[in-house]
């Protein structure tokens, strides 16, 4: 008997004629001899229902408070409460024996980053009891409680990351993430329709793409996963839930160990893609030690998360520095920049685009080969594609083009490294 957790995402919960499609899968697991703990999403849509009417009642000006953020929290928090509660009523309708809990109620402790809370510890010995009763168990994803008792969620994706957490906490046999997609795939089937599947690919490389851009799963679910050595697995929802569960079980994209593979690694395993970016630039700051931390200690500290940084070569004691950070936060960083940060410098200028996006190319082949990043730049140019900021890492190379070209360079790189020839 092994203990198996299972993660629904928002589509997987997005009605009560899936909810029960959910229950019978889940139901076809406990039956064959599995302790199953479930942690579902809150049903599609509902969450950004709720942030909806929080926009519409609170001023612009009362949102960076952490007063509003624990609101907030309170808030978003219900919607996973409503699916896992609506799911154990489906199980019950099923004959299984079935309890939820919210974060809160484990406890999933969590830091008091309110909208975007780590997990901190976990506590696993009531959930351990019902299991042993022969319960199924339902924990709400998404959210935690910090040390003051106060709700929190752990940003977008979040549920993702409660998932692997209570299996590394419970030392899961496996995670199985259910979602809208049948696994992970080379690229975006819907930007280039011959993406592939891949049956494996390692948790570095999953890791790289995650954070590059690649929406299957939220980066910090794979670093949990890969930290504690939790296997996972991304499959569908939507096949048929009574498929055979040897077959369900060997179905989807196997994230594993590199040490584990034994078979050679495709030089290029993926192509990430990031709409969500912007990028700034500070113009003329002096060139001298800690510049680099006054400037990105403030953004750090107003919990902002920077990705891709560039600094310039000096001239004439000055020099240009470039960073990126999400969409959302552009304006935010910006002002901080502009009002808090810059004046105390001799106010350089400060510039910014909110019409980038980010592409990266992925492989842990890409350590045993060289001329990969050449070869991506070259099929850039031959698409008159401008590169403004490139970074690299021993498996990926990213660079920042124009957002109207992206489609166009994601076709031409995945084309270029042949991944719809590449299976694993």
């Amino acid at each position: 008997m092994a203990l198996i957790v299972h993660k629904y995402g928002g589509t997987s919960m997005g009605s009560t004629e899936r909810i029960k499609n959910v229950a019978k899968r889940v139901a076809k697991w406990a039956r064959a001899g599995h302790q199953m703990v479930v942690v579902p999403s809150a049903m599609s849509g509902e969450t950004n229902r709720l942030l909806a009417l929080a926009k519409d009642l609170a001023p612009s000006s009362s949102q960076q408070t952490a007063a509003y953020g624990r609101e907030l929290d309170m808030l978003a928090a219900t919607g996973e409460q409503a699916s896992s509660a609506l799911l154990a009523i489906a199980l019950q309708a099923e004959g299984l024996e079935s309890v939820s809990y919210a974060g809160w109620q484990v406890p999933i402790r969590t830091n008091n980053a309110y909208t975007k809370a780590r997990i901190e510890s976990i506590e696993d010995s009531k959930v351990r009891a019902d299991l042993a009763a022969g319960k199924v168990v339902i924990v709400t994803g998404f959210q935690g409680a910090d040390e003051n008792g106060n709700i929190t969620t752990l940003g977008r994706g979040g549920s993702d990351t409660s998932a692997v957490a209570v299996a590394a906490a419970m030392k899961a046999a496996e995670c199985l993430i259910y979602t809208d997609v049948d696994g992970v795939y080379t690229t975006d089937p819907r930007v280039v329709p011959e993406a592939r599947r891949l049956h494996t690919v390692s948790f570095e490389e999953m890791l790289e793409m995650a954070s590059m851009g690649s929406k299957v799963l939220q980066i910090r679910s794979v670093e949990f996963a890969g930290k504690y050595k939790v296997p996972l697995r991304v499959l569908s929802s939507f096949t048929s839930w009574d498929i055979d569960i040897n077959e369900e079980a060997k179905s989807g994209t196997l994230i594993t160990f590199e040490e584990d593979e034994n078979m050679e690694q495709a030089v290029v395993s993926g192509i990430a893609f990031n709409r969500d970016e912007a990028k700034i630039s500070v113009l003329g700051v002096p060139d001298k030690p800690g510049i680099a931390y006054q400037i990105l200690g403030a953004v750090a500290n107003a919990n902002i998360e920077v990705d891709m940084i560039i600094q310039n070569l000096s001239k004439d004691g000055k020099t240009d520095f470039s960073f990126t950070v999400h969409r959302n936060d552009y304006t935010k960083t910006v002002d901080l920049l502009k009002n808090d940060v810059l004046p105390s410098l001799g106010s350089p200028e400060v510039t910014g685009d909110a019409r980038i996006c980010k592409v990266s190319i992925v492989g842990i082949g890409m350590r045993s080969h060289v001329g990969i990043a050449s070869k991506m730049f070259g099929v850039l140019s031959a698409e008159g594609i401008n590169i403004q900021m490139i970074s690299t890492s021993e498996i990926k190379t990213s660079v920042v083009i124009d957002e109207k070209y992206m489609e166009l360079a994601v076709r031409a790189l995945h084309r270029a490294f042949d991944l719809d020839e590449n299976v694993r």
